[in-house]
């Protein structure tokens, strides 16, 4: 009976029919799931095994059962459950709980916020209490508010959990998440933890997270020695990811031999990252370049992803000798004040590039240092942010000359793709040294429309809008493709001009 009113909640029938109706939807999504975990090779049953066998349980033990139960989402699961009484035993136990909005279906409904507030608190109560507790490996909240939270999630994590996702939505208000919990039986089967909009202040000690491989905070209150008591606790951890985690000055990271991701966003009192994990091998790091950075053996690192002011002239003056075996560099910028020297040395093993420049007046012919720093480099990729800004086109100039580089011979470059290319004079130079000096060169896409999805792909049919002086621009940056960098294209290379739109009135 418990069931059934779980299902009442979440289904909100009105009428006999509709409620008939759903019956019958319930059955045929099961009917479907059935037919495709039949010819999964993870569950080897066989074929001759017709649907209505299923249904009926035949032939099927009861541990197949639960197990094809467990399969499935949190809201499928309940509604099964309902329909069959192996299903509602399994219930109990169900390994799989994610309370949000859309999963309690509240996302459709016309309602006051307090309203959904408190529906959403009577269907999670009606759904663990008809589970046991027992059984979760993955426990996801995303809520608005943190009433009854504590309640939940101490009847929810008990040992054996893998998952763990507390996600506050709302910001009103701080939420201590109970770390206590922690230091129970869960810390050794916790594999993933992430939390946000919430404090993490321990009032007692957390023990060893033997199993814990993933660690996210968003937006958490957290101090930095706490945050190193937690790190030294979690000794197999693979990926440490901090995003607007505002309370952080320091952060000092244990000799963890298997963290290879270290991600720090936007963190903005960090004065100082200190990593002692010998075997680092992705780095991301947005904010500003105040923050000293420390992380030990940088000749391990692979992948660099760095987002703050200034940060091509910083990697090419300042990480390039350190950081000399990279394989993957992503740059964002949104305010270069000086161009791109050259390098003092070489990034030997690089072979993708992402730049993105928002400074409108920046020398993009620059840009050429980290070509000729990086001799194995196959993909480049310019996303040049410089929308609603006028540009100095090399229509401007009426002797129409490009300046030009020192010869240099890029053997491996191979795909080049320049996002909202515009007529600006530095990036059309920057095109044809990338054409004339690169002979593996087989594909350049001059995209003048800002990356944005076109009618072709977009689920409207349509291209996205464009402001009428951006519009104005790409065509103007078309032109000078076709006049200045078309006939210097080989006929070997697959040339793209991506122009505006001229079947979608909008834009």
């Amino acid at each position: 009976m418990g069931l059934l009113k779980l299902n009442l909640l979440m289904m909100k029938p009105n009428r006999q029919s509709r409620r008939r109706r759903r019956r019958l939807q319930a059955r045929n999504g099961l009917i479907d799931s059935l037919a495709r975990i039949k010819d999964s090779p993870c569950h080897p049953l066989s074929s001759q095994t017709t649907t209505a066998g299923y249904l009926s349980g035949q032939n099927l033990p009861e541990d197949i059962w639960s197990h094809i139960h467990s399969l499935m989402p949190m809201e499928d699961a309940a509604r099964a459950a309902c329909l069959s009484r192996a299903f509602a035993r399994s219930w109990r136990c169900h390994p799989d709980l994610t309370f949000s909005e859309e999963s309690l279906g509240l996302d459709k409904e016309t309602c006051s916020e307090e309203e959904k507030a408190s529906n959403f608190t009577s269907r999670v109560d009606m759904i663990l209490k008809a589970h046991s507790g027992m059984g979760v490996k993955k426990l996801r909240f995303v809520v608005g508010s943190f009433h009854n939270l504590d309640r939940w999630l101490r009847f929810a994590v008990k040992p054996g959990i893998e998952e763990l996702e507390v996600n506050l939505s709302s910001l009103n208000g701080n939420y201590s998440f109970p770390c206590e919990l922690l230091s129970v039986g869960a810390r050794d089967s916790l594999q993933y933890i992430y939390l946000a909009s919430c404090d993490f202040y321990p009032t007692v000690r957390i023990g060893c997270l033997r199993s814990l491989t993933r660690l996210q905070f968003y937006m958490v209150n957290i101090r930095g020695d706490e945050l190193g008591c937690l790190l030294s606790n979690s000794l197999v951890l693979e990926r440490l990811e901090l995003r607007y985690c505002g309370t952080i000055k320091y952060l000092k990271v244990p000799c963890l031999q298997r963290l290879s991701y270290l991600e720090v966003v936007l963190c903005t009192k960090l004065k100082a990252i200190e990593s002692k994990a010998p075997n680092l091998t992705s780095f991301r790091f947005a904010g500003r370049l105040r923050a000293q950075l420390a992380l030990g053996d940088t000749l391990q690192i692979k992948k660099l992803n760095v987002l703050c002011y200034d940060a091509a002239f910083y990697v090419l003056t300042e990480l390039q000798s350190s950081m000399p075996n990279l394989e993957e560099l992503v740059i964002h910028s949104q305010r270069e004040t000086v161009s791109a020297p050259m390098a003092p040395g070489k990034f030997q093993n690089l072979k993708f590039l992402f730049v993105a420049l928002g400074r409108p007046a920046y020398d993009y012919l620059s840009l050429v240092s980290f070509l000729e720093a990086s001799p194995c480099l196959e993909t480049f990729i310019l996303n040049v942010q410089q929308c609603c800004v006028e540009v100095p086109s090399i229509f401007a100039d009426p002797s129409g000359r490009l300046r030009m580089m020192p010869e240099h011979s890029h053997s491996n470059l191979r795909r080049v793709e320049m996002i909202n290319f515009s007529s600006d004079k530095s990036l059309v130079e920057l095109t044809c040294h990338i054409v004339e000096s690169t002979s593996s060169l087989e594909r350049l896409t001059l995209d003048t429309t800002q990356g944005l999805p076109r009618c072709s792909v977009n689920k409207t049919g349509r291209c996205f809008m464009m402001r009428r002086e951006d519009l104005v621009e790409a065509r103007r940056a078309v032109l000078a493709a076709q006049m200045y960098v078309q006939f210097r294209v080989p006929s070997t290379v697959e040339f793209i001009v991506l122009g505006p739109c001229s079947q979608c009135p909008d834009v």
